[in-house]
């Protein structure tokens, strides 16, 4: 039987495609194959874990789930742009996503820049709409946190110094800074949306940073151990390919079982920054430890 957080994982993930499915464009204009790598993109699957710490950290303040499921949806179009143009082969040069083809193997390299593109903005749309929070200056903070977790000094920014920055330079601190900007500023975001949608508290928004902070590297440093320990039916995407390629990791930095001990102290201190918001977050500590645990 499965338990709560799985259950409440699942029942997010069919809660956010359904609603992704309502918002992305479908049409049989010129437009057709734009569109069609949209929705190949964003409805093929995925846990939606950044959309699950949306809605959890808004239930903190029980925030209505119709304005909590817009800004997760917004966040989710925001993640898959991101994963496209990561894809390409300029970038990570990758045939596989989620066990199938990656958008620019599935349509053309073309299409995957366009499809990128049109997702970043759509999900801008949404944020800004009066349907995803009646209070303007409400819509106006989450686009400019998005903003910034999304540009160059966030999740762009990381994969700049992810691409650029010599292997043979990278410690521990840049590589935690690499991380929490590529992979980190997108789960911040997703926290930190929750407490921007509840008129949260300065003490409530700040153990929601600090839990998205550690929360974020323990992602990262998982993703690293599977990249190394993963399969790759089970993954469904190519693994080994940071050692292959020789990249700089926290694998390759602190050795896989120091890798797999850090990551679970940054789960079990993310779980900790959450104590003031009791038994209502007990779901949010599932994930720290989901985030860890997890072998896709």
């Amino acid at each position: 039987m499965e338990d709560n957080f799985a259950t409440a994982l699942r029942q997010t993930a069919n809660l956010i495609d359904k609603e992704l499915d309502s918002l992305l464009p479908n049409s049989n204009g010129p437009e057709k194959p734009l569109h069609d790598a949209m929705r190949y993109a964003v409805l093929s699957g995925g846990k939606k874990l950044r959309a699950f710490l949306v809605i959890q950290s808004a239930d903190l303040f029980n925030v209505s789930r119709d304005y909590s499921v817009r800004a997760a949806a917004a966040l989710e179009l925001m993640h898959t742009y991101s994963l496209i143009h990561d894809d390409l082969p300029c970038m990570d040069d990758d045939d596989l996503r989620r066990g199938k083809p990656t958008v620019h193997k599935q349509f053309d390299e073309t299409i995957a820049v366009l499809a990128g593109d049109a997702l970043q903005a759509l999900a801008f749309e949404i944020l800004a709409d009066p349907k995803t929070h009646p209070s303007g200056s409400v819509r106006a903070a989450l686009t400019l946190r998005l903003a910034q977790a999304a540009g160059g000094q966030g999740m762009v920014g990381g994969q700049t110094m992810d691409i650029y920055t010599d292997p043979d330079e990278i410690s521990m601190p840049v590589i935690t800074r690499l991380q929490q900007l590529k992979t980190g500023a997108l789960i911040a975001f997703a926290c930190e949306a929750g407490a921007i949608l509840g008129h949260a508290a300065p003490n409530q928004v700040s153990a929601l940073k600090a839990y998205a902070h550690d929360l974020g590297l323990a992602f990262q440093i998982t993703d690293d151990i599977l990249d190394v320990e993963g399969e790759m039916d089970e993954l469904g995407k190519a693994t080994r390919k940071d050692v292959d390629a020789g990249k700089a990791t926290f694998v390759s930095l602190l050795g896989l079982e120091k890798a797999k001990v850090h990551a679970n102290m940054l789960a079990t201190q993310a779980a900790g920054h959450l104590t003031m918001f009791r038994d209502n977050a007990e779901l949010l500590r599932d994930a720290a430890r989901f985030t860890v645990e997890r072998r896709k």
